[in-house]
């Protein structure tokens, strides 16, 4: 009993010394220290520096628009900004059309991406998963540019017998009112192409989020689900569902995030119209395809500003969402 009574307090005094003792990092744990350190410094900076910028050229505008900076915030009519002494600028129609079309892209994406996280995490034979996988994800290859083809040449014109379906029984109903001014149902340069559009092309982007997270679902939860008796749905509603739940709308987030700023399917699917009613079978113009429609007018400092004020909502909106995706992933 003595001797262990001797020993305790030795290999008390032991660890303290240990704990003392300075630690030595190797040469590679430095180099990967200081790399990792510079890297997130760099973006870091590299952020702040576009923020800067953004408002460094916004302001001299935002100064000269009727109304100042609650101007840029409330108008809504046509943007008059080639006379740069009586500028008149806002942002409201552009928020709610890009608002607008990436909400019906998120309502599409959403449920056809949990059904196929689930498939592809539950159900699909082990051998076709990651064909299957590599097959959605390459639907985040595809350039922009191709579905904006796609969508103006193909989509819009196939869908213009269920666009004039579904106004014939639903046209009174705000979402589905169809103006005198707005676009032929037989091209189908809607806000209604549009957001789908977008949700083709968020869709992997959600769908292999959700994946990964579901396929980290505890395995003793999953064999004592079925243990119990589970059928393999009650497995993925009981335990993969709860446990994947944050991931899922994380991944919505990201997806989100890339829809608000999508610029050349939008220019080439969506009729450009500067007004907003409310109606998805009316054009609009989002913040991305205004800032393009006004390339012509960037040569004009004071000119471009407006637009770039324009940008700077959209770089915040699109940094508020992403930040709460990311935070999201991390709480979970």
């Amino acid at each position: 009993m003595a001797t262990h009574l001797s020993e305790a307090p030795s290999a008390k005094r032991a660890s303290e010394e240990a704990q003392a003792a300075p630690k030595v990092k190797r040469a590679g744990d430095r180099v990967f220290e200081t790399l990792s350190t510079t890297s997130a410094t760099l973006i870091t900076v590299l952020i702040a520096a576009i923020g800067l910028f953004l408002i460094w050229r916004a302001v001299p505008s935002l100064s000269r628009n009727e109304g100042g900076l609650w101007g840029f915030l409330t108008y809504s009519g046509e943007w008059q900004t080639q006379a740069t002494s009586t500028m008149q600028f806002g942002i409201p129609n552009l928020l709610a059309v890009t608002v607008l079309v990436s909400v019906v892209a998120l309502v599409i994406a959403m449920p056809v991406a949990l059904g196929i996280a689930i498939f592809l995490s539950n159900y699909a034979p082990k051998g076709a998963v990651k064909p299957l996988g590599y097959l959605v994800d390459m639907l985040a290859a595809v350039p922009s540019i191709v579905y904006g083809l796609w969508g103006w040449q193909v989509l819009g014109p196939w869908l213009s017998g269920f666009y004039t379906w579904l106004e014939s029984w639903a046209g009174g109903f705000f979402l589905f009112s169809l103006y005198e001014n707005s676009p032929s149902f037989v091209t189908g340069r809607n806000l209604f192409t549009g957001g789908i559009v977008l949700a083709v092309m968020i869709l992997p982007i959600i769908a292999a989020t959700t994946r990964e997270v579901f396929v980290q679902t505890p395995k003793g939860q999953i064999e004592a689900a079925l243990a119990l008796g589970a059928t393999r749905w009650e497995v993925v509603r009981m335990t993969v569902l709860p446990f994947g739940f944050s991931g899922y709308v994380s991944g919505a987030m990201l997806g989100l995030g890339r829809a608000l700023g999508e610029t050349m399917a939008l220019y080439m699917v969506i009729s450009p119209s500067s007004g907003f009613r409310f109606s998805l079978f009316d054009g609009g113009t989002t913040f991305a395809t205004a800032i393009a429609n006004a390339a012509p007018e960037f040569n004009n400092n004071i000119s471009a500003g407006a637009y770039i004020a324009a940008g700077l909502v959209l770089f915040l909106l699109t940094f508020v969402v992403n930040s709460i995706a990311r935070a999201l992933v991390s709480k979970k």
